[in-house]
């Protein structure tokens, strides 16, 4: 298995599909409520029909905020990122009934980057528990030492078992398509701002960290580590995003 790098215009293409892959269930959603509104005068399909097309709007904005900061620019270079909005945007995005999310991380500025590495981990945590659970989100130390650590508690919760290697920027069909563009895609993000990553799976549990390089490498502890992720822990992310 070798370091994998991706063409900037594929690594773009790649997550505009996988951004509209996320929103396309719910549009759907609502262009499905508004035909049932033209077509129908029974008021309680009507009811039924704004109920969607309300539900599914509030779901595609929750999607399309988070993406923005978890994908997008976020402001201009170098910029910062309020840690209270990532954790809006988080809690909006898992906002069910199968999944409760416990944010531990203090309310400070911080860089764009380092933000996007938390949201993303948080994005792959949930993958990681289709049938709902907990989701911990925790950091320690202040910007330039900061690390997380997000846990994802639920049953029979499953890594699929390329997500360690594309983190580490490494793929083993020499290639990388839209639904495994956001594993790649923390990696990268971790190692421009000098996170080094790492993941570790036991029963209903896996775990995803952050911390600076410098820490890793003294402790001389792999990048990525991967537990011990079984031959069915099968990429099937929940909702794709959600």
């Amino acid at each position: 298995m070798t370091q994998y790098s991706l063409d900037a215009l594929d690594l773009a293409a790649l997550l505009s599909s996988r951004v509209c892959h996320d929103v396309i269930s719910p549009v759907g959603a609502i262009v499905n409520g508004l035909e049932v509104l033209e077509e129908e005068n029974d008021p309680e399909m009507r009811g039924h029909a704004l109920a969607l097309i309300k539900s599914s709007a509030n779901e595609a904005s929750s999607r399309l905020q988070f993406c923005r900061l978890a994908f997008g620019a976020a402001g201009s270079r170098g910029a910062l990122i309020d840690t209270g909005d990532a954790e809006v945007v988080t809690r909006q995005l898992l906002a069910d009934e199968r999944t409760r999310l416990n944010w531990s991380v203090p309310r400070v500025l911080m860089s764009k980057n380092k933000v996007k590495v938390l949201l993303n981990l948080c994005l792959l945590a949930d993958a990681t528990i289709p049938r709902g659970g907990v989701i911990a989100v925790a950091s320690t130390g202040e910007e330039e030492k900061v690390a997380f650590r997000v846990e994802a508690r639920g049953a029979n919760a499953r890594l699929a078992a390329v997500t360690p290697a594309l983190l580490g920027g490494e793929t083993e069909e020499g290639a990388v398509d839209a639904r495994a563009i956001q594993a790649y895609y923390t990696g990268l993000v971790a190692r421009a701002c000098g996170l080094d990553l790492g993941v570790s799976c036991e029963a209903d549990l896996v775990v995803f960290e952050a911390r600076p390089a410098e820490i890793a490498e003294n402790a001389n502890t792999p990048a990525v580590v991967a537990g011990s992720v079984s031959a069915e822990s099968a990429d099937a992310p929940r909702n794709a995003v959600a």
